[in-house]
């Protein structure tokens, strides 16, 4: 047996439970091999539903490689999954390279539905975008509104495709009011909504962040360096009962710039003020870089410096199939309790 071979073989075995708890709440989708800390950095194994994502980041798997993989987990799960590869090593990775066996059957490529907290998600092996439609490491904190947010307005912010907004319409909130910039993010999560019928109708804003939550907030949309701003979507001042901050990394546009590491407070001023007496702040952090105890500091400064401050603060962990060794995984939740 080879070497990955056998860490992959430990990492599903460590799973057992979990996978058993997780299958238990209607979830099939979850990752089964986190490669930097269980024996092979770079690479990552997804299941989404019927589908296995396997995705390279420093180094491409070998075709044998590959199909061992695929054979261990199929026999490891007694199922059949469809399996697509993403080689991000070679930067593009919508695209199959020469050799067939990384050529993905046609059904491993079509549209398909996996499931979390018993709901339905649009799943896609390539699309437009680099990343997977659902991201897994944040499955704890979509449960988590799911469980809190019943008669709640609730806003999610850089919403990616919804999934946050789903678990909230799932909830019982009295509102989901869905915000993103990139209208084909926003079109999965209508798909996302469509796939879930039962669910009262979601609210998607097309916008940038940063005039989106100023407005929102009452606060003014200045240009920069006295650049004319591009037009952009007029939204009324209000709050809302339970708000997600989760930012990428790092972004720019004309009316700011997304930065977890240098800038946080410029995205989370605003959230916080967006924020309804005694509502909830969700805010993430996804830089492996940050340090946890440093960034909560810093938010909960933040939070005080501008008269709202934190009653109650709590840290939310990704899943046990997002094992970290230093217990310090690159997402970081705080749950804040204005």
């Amino acid at each position: 047996m080879s070497s990955l071979n056998q860490a992959l073989s430990v990492a599903l075995e460590n799973r057992q439970s979990l996978l058993a708890e997780l299958h238990a709440q209607g979830t099939d989708c979850y990752r089964l091999f986190h490669g930097s800390q269980e024996g092979a950095s770079g690479l990552t194994i997804d299941r989404y539903g019927p589908q296995l994502l396997v995705q390279s980041f420093h180094t491409s798997l070998d075709r044998d490689a590959l199909l061992a993989l695929h054979s261990a987990v199929n026999a490891h799960l007694g199922l059949e999954l469809l399996l697509v590869y993403n080689d991000r090593s070679q930067g593009n990775s919508r695209i199959d390279r020469s050799d067939a066996v990384y050529k993905a059957d046609d059904a491993a490529l079509a549209d398909l539905v996996g499931h979390e907290w018993g709901l339905n998600y649009r799943v896609r092996g390539r699309h437009a975008g680099q990343d997977p439609l659902l991201f897994l490491d944040l499955r704890n904190a979509r449960g988590w509104v799911k469980d809190h947010a019943k008669g709640k307005s609730v806003l999610n912010l850089f919403a990616y495709t919804c999934g946050v907004g789903l678990s909230a319409a799932a909830g019982g909130a009295s509102e989901v009011c869905n915000l993103d910039f990139a209208e084909g993010n926003l079109a999965v999560g209508r798909e996302n909504g469509h796939l879930n019928p039962h669910l009262a109708p979601m609210q998607f804003i097309q916008s940038d962040y940063f005039p989106a939550i100023r407005q929102l907030a009452g606060l003014p949309i200045a240009s920069r360096r006295g650049q004319k701003l591009p037009s952009y979507a007029r939204l009324d001042q209000r709050q809302f009962d339970l708000v997600l901050l989760d930012p990428p990394a790092w972004a720019k546009s004309a009316f700011g710039t997304v930065d977890l590491l240098r800038d946080y407070q410029s995205l989370l001023k605003p959230a916080l003020l967006t924020t309804a007496e005694d509502g909830v702040l969700i805010c993430c952090n996804n830089l492996a870089k940050v340090n946890m105890d440093e960034w909560r500091d810093q938010v909960l400064r933040c939070a005080s410096k501008i008269g709202r401050p934190v009653r109650d603060c709590q840290t939310l962990a990704p899943g046990a199939d997002f094992p970290s060794l230093d217990q310090q995984p690159p997402l970081k939740t705080l749950i804040l309790q204005l």
